[in-house]
């Protein structure tokens, strides 16, 4: 996600086979992933899925469908009007300038704590046999709060002091009294990358721990193990996160001088997590793809049943 869009100028020539690809996939991405994740959102927000009490989780899934929607019109979106179009967001204006740049790194870091706290979740259904606090659906939605703000409020100078017109009238992606750039690609490496990375793997470590024991023991009537399908399914998808997103912004803090098509690529990579949400949670989680099913053929099945109520 993070590359030198936002620290160094890509040429508009750029426009060679390889780059022209690359432009079409983000594009593609923003299609796909907005259609994945919004029926993602759907499914998740059905009767199904509405018992708070026994599946406080839930709220943590809905909220990512909706970050991972608003991440592809960041810099992905940029990335295909640069090259396609040569128009440029980030330089377009001063208001278009400063909500690409915010948004990109707001989304970003916003997802990956609410993976973490994710991860915390399954680890704590799975090492106690009471439901811990932290999992009640109204200490849920304060944690989410939570991090939203606290994302929205380090990324705030952003929208305050980043972006100005000199005095050739074209547009900085800097502040006027600092320099924002590389310092917060930095920053934004450990809070969206290095600190989630640690918290995953520790998190994700002590829950394969877990499933293991119980697979060996065979407590299927365990309480604990109630939601294991759940389990596996996030465990997968944490585990995705980190693959697919640290190259991109490692890429981005230490090879900005990097070929401009190559890290755009990276960011390919990153962004097509944020789309694997769908398709990853209909072929490891039953009750998501009986519902998406019951869902998509409940229009077709009615319409049938329709006329024969008519002709009675």
């Amino acid at each position: 996600m993070l590359t030198n869009t936002t620290t160094t100028t890509t040429t508009a020539d750029d426009t060679s086979a390889e780059s022209l690809i690359v432009a079409y996939y983000s594009l593609i991405l923003i299609i796909i992933g907005t259609v994945f994740n919004f029926l993602t959102f759907l499914i998740l927000c059905r009767s199904t899925f509405r018992d708070k009490k026994t599946r406080p989780i839930i709220h943590y899934m809905r909220t990512i469908a909706i970050f991972d929607i608003l991440m592809l019109y960041g810099w992905n979106l940029d990335h295909y009007l640069i090259i396609v179009h040569k128009f440029r967001l980030l330089k377009y204006s001063i208001v278009s300038c400063k909500f690409i740049s915010f948004i990109s790194y707001f989304t970003s870091q916003t997802s990956a704590w609410l993976r973490i706290f994710v991860c915390l979740d399954r680890y704590l259904s799975l090492s106690y046999f009471h439901r811990a606090w932290m999992s009640r659906s109204k200490t849920v939605l304060i944690i989410i709060t939570c991090v939203i703000m606290t994302s929205f409020l380090l990324n705030l100078h952003i929208l305050i002091f980043g972006c100005y017109r000199k005095n050739n009238g074209t547009i900085s992606i800097q502040a006027r009294s600092y320099r924002i750039y590389p310092l917060w690609n930095h920053i934004n490496l450990g809070v969206y990358n290095c600190v989630p990375f640690i918290l995953m793997v520790i998190l994700n470590s002590g829950v394969s721990y877990h499933l293991l024991h119980f697979h060996r023991t065979n407590s299927t009537s365990n309480p604990r193990i109630q939601n294991r399908i759940v389990t596996l399914t996030l465990v997968i998808t944490t585990s995705l996160f980190l693959v697919m997103t640290i190259p991109a912004t490692v890429a981005s803090a230490f090879f900005m001088g990097a070929n401009v098509t190559i890290l755009h690529f990276l960011d390919g990579i990153l962004y097509t997590y944020h789309v694997l949400s769908f398709p990853l949670y209909l072929i490891t989680f039953n009750k998501f793809r009986q519902e998406c099913i019951r869902m998509l053929t409940w229009k077709f099945c009615n319409q049938k049943v329709t006329p024969l109520i008519d002709l009675q």
